[in-house]
């Protein structure tokens, strides 16, 4: 029977029809709940979940102000129907993200989205108060997008157990989770990552991989909304290699089981991104057979056409497959990152955001120890190359809360300076796509409808000259000298034709020409 469902929707809110049925058996596995929903615009279906205790759900995204007829059908032959009114999308919700102008992103009403995003893998798992301390950075830092993990990772700072698991535990399973004891990891064998050797053993006999924990998913439902609230997208990492549990040694029958429960429970929420792995080729007992299998299962479950990326370590996957709808890249070399940029736009054709260049902090790994100054240089790089660096955070801590991983407080240089840039890109809106430069200087200019500026922006990185002269005969721009990393714009006012700019001798320097309208 029809328990609850939503009396009156918003255009990119969430619809829910929630109906009782049987209780008996596995219903995740026996058991299945389908919507149908019509409105003058748009019909589309989605499949419902069983969220424990003989409750099913049906969740939709309209994405029209429309009056919609909602029916339901269950394997065990109910059926329900209701009409919802939709009314006009909440202040702030734009709707889903979508790529734009082949290289870009624009949220579904058009907006353009610009994203900066961060990493901070299992930040949702950690203790209340360092959850809360999160959401006070997330509000008042510069990120639109966070990257975070569906399970619990098991690596270097992150040794402990999580509160709840996604899967529900067999009853005569030999492990117990209090077997993993500070003693215990003391003994354990490091890998050549600076993790630990640790295993429950036979994942098979340990998890009921057809039984997923309502709670937890719930969890993450829940920050995903509040996330959503401040405007922020959640990219969610939905495998890793980082694991103790056998998560990620699932089988993909199992694997393909638990990602149609996700994506039928998460699809709904506006402010979804679908990374189907961080560094999938760590994942040595994988096929790419397996993996574009999950990707099937991902984008046939989805009626939204989220975004779509696969993330490496080492060793690119093939982004110019049809599923994928941006690149989701790792630098793979110790220097070398933003700067390849034009280099995988080229190879690739899709938007290219650079989810970790490294990140900035003190850590003795390699990936861990860059300075402010230098993260700050590769996502002023990757702009001006026509791509979107993304930041992480690692300074070695006594409590061991490291921003990377658990979130909590931000410490670094960085976060202001990319908020800088942040107000840089809105400032110039449209579509900056790299532009012919000397070799020691990259440049973008202003492309497409939503453009504010039309501009050209040029970027000197770690030089310092003392003055660039310009060659534009017959045009007129306003001049301004920025420095990215005091946060600066100084106007130097209109020059024409030939003419040269004074710069103050340091690094981390741009120039924007904005051209004189009927010049």
């Amino acid at each position: 029977m029809l328990k609850s469902y939503t009396e009156a929707g918003q255009k990119y809110g969430v619809l829910e029809l929630v109906l009782e049925g049987p209780k008996e058996g596995n219903p995740f596995r026996d058991q299945w709940v389908r919507g149908r929903f019509v409105s003058r615009s748009e019909t589309k279906e989605a499949e419902g979940f069983y969220d424990g205790d003989g409750c099913y759900r049906v969740r939709f995204m309209p994405s029209f102000a429309e009056e919609y007829t909602c029916k339901v059908t269950a394997s065990w032959g109910e059926e329900a129907e209701a009409v919802i009114p939709v009314g006009e999308a909440a202040p702030g919700n734009h709707g889903p993200v979508r790529v734009a102008n082949t290289f870009h992103f624009a949220y579904d009403d058009g907006t353009p989205f610009y994203p900066v995003g961060t990493t901070c893998y299992v930040w949702h798992l950690q203790p209340e108060e360092v959850r809360e301390k999160s959401y006070e950075s997330f509000a008042k830092g510069p990120f639109n997008k966070v990257r975070f993990c569906i399970f619990p990772k098991h690596y270097i700072y992150n040794l402990k157990e999580p509160k709840q698991y996604p899967f529900q535990i067999r009853e005569d399973s030999p492990w117990k989770p209090e077997d993993y004891n500070a003693e215990f990891f003391a003994k354990a064998p490091r890998t050549m990552f600076g993790g630990i050797e640790a295993s429950v053993g036979d994942p098979e006999k340990v998890w009921d991989f057809e039984a997923p924990n309502p709670a937890y998913f719930a969890a993450i439902e829940e920050d995903i909304k509040r996330l959503g609230e401040l405007g922020i997208e959640a990219d969610l990492i939905l495998f890793h290699p980082y694991d103790r549990w056998g998560f990620s040694k699932m089988g993909v029958e199992h694997e393909n089981f638990y990602l149609r429960y996700l994506v039928n429970r998460f699809a709904a929420f506006h402010n979804v991104w679908w990374a189907m792995a961080n560094e999938f080729d760590l994942f040595r007992w994988k096929t790419e057979r397996e993996w574009e299998s999950n990707a099937a299962v991902v984008c046939r479950q989805d009626p939204y056409r989220h975004l779509r990326s696969i993330h490496n370590c080492m060793t690119m996957y093939d982004h110019t497959r049809a599923w994928i709808t941006h690149c989701s890249l790792q630098r793979i070399d110790l220097y070398r990152t933003a700067e390849n940029t034009e280099i995988w736009r080229t190879q690739y054709g899709k938007p290219c955001v650079l989810d970790e260049i490294a990140y900035e902090g003190d850590l003795p790994y390699g990936w861990g120890n860059i300075s402010g100054e230098e993260m700050t240089r590769r996502f002023w790089e990757a702009y001006t190359r026509g791509g979107y660096g993304q930041h992480g955070e690692t300074f070695e801590r006594e409590d061991e809360v490291i921003w990377w991983s658990h979130g909590g407080t931000l410490h670094g240089d960085s976060p202001a300076r990319i908020a800088f840039l942040r107000q840089i890109m809105e400032e110039n809106g449209g579509y900056m796509e790299p532009q012919p430069a000397m070799f020691d200087e990259t440049c973008v200019a202003n492309r497409g409808p939503n453009a504010k500026k039309d501009c050209l922006l040029y970027y000197y990185g770690a030089n310092r000259p003392c003055r660039r002269s310009f060659r534009y005969p017959g045009q007129t721009f306003e001049v301004e000298v920025i420095d990215t990393w005091n946060m600066t714009v100084e106007a130097v006012g209109q020059c024409s034709g030939e003419f040269t700019v004074t710069l103050p001798r340091r690094p981390y320097m741009a120039v924007r020409l904005t051209r004189v309208s009927g010049s």
